[in-house]
């Protein structure tokens, strides 16, 4: 099926900016949305970000106007671009990918990138 893999977490200090890549890897597939998500200590994962193969994109309220996220279909690479990060932006970051290949339709997930923001 595919395999997704994040990098591009860290430790940023609050206002400053991160950009996070997630690659897909496979045999034959396509990627139909691509998402990011997050989880913080004691909460429960939550929606950030998706777009589709045709460029639609869909944000949570809370990263309106700071986070935006992008794809490059040809290397099967999504980003999330985080501005104006604030501490309650911390959390573990994964990236999801609904796909479909020769096994029909498969909905993957990264092993997860931190991000810290310091006040």
């Amino acid at each position: 099926q595919v395999q997704l893999v994040e990098s591009g977490g860290g430790l940023v200090q609050a206002g400053g900016s991160l950009r996070l890549s997630c690659a897909a890897s496979g045999s034959d597939f396509t990627i139909k949305t691509m998402g990011w998500y997050r989880q913080a200590p004691g909460k429960q994962r939550e929606f950030i970000a998706a777009i589709t193969s045709g460029g639609t994109t869909n944000y949570a309220d809370s990263v309106k106007g700071r986070f935006t996220i992008s794809r490059e279909n040809a290397k099967n690479t999504g980003y999330l671009q985080m501005n104006s990060l604030k501490p309650e932006d911390t959390a573990v970051y994964y990236c999801n990918a609904v796909a479909t290949g020769g096994w029909g339709l498969s909905n993957s997930w990264g092993q997860g990138t931190q991000v810290t923001v310091s006040s």
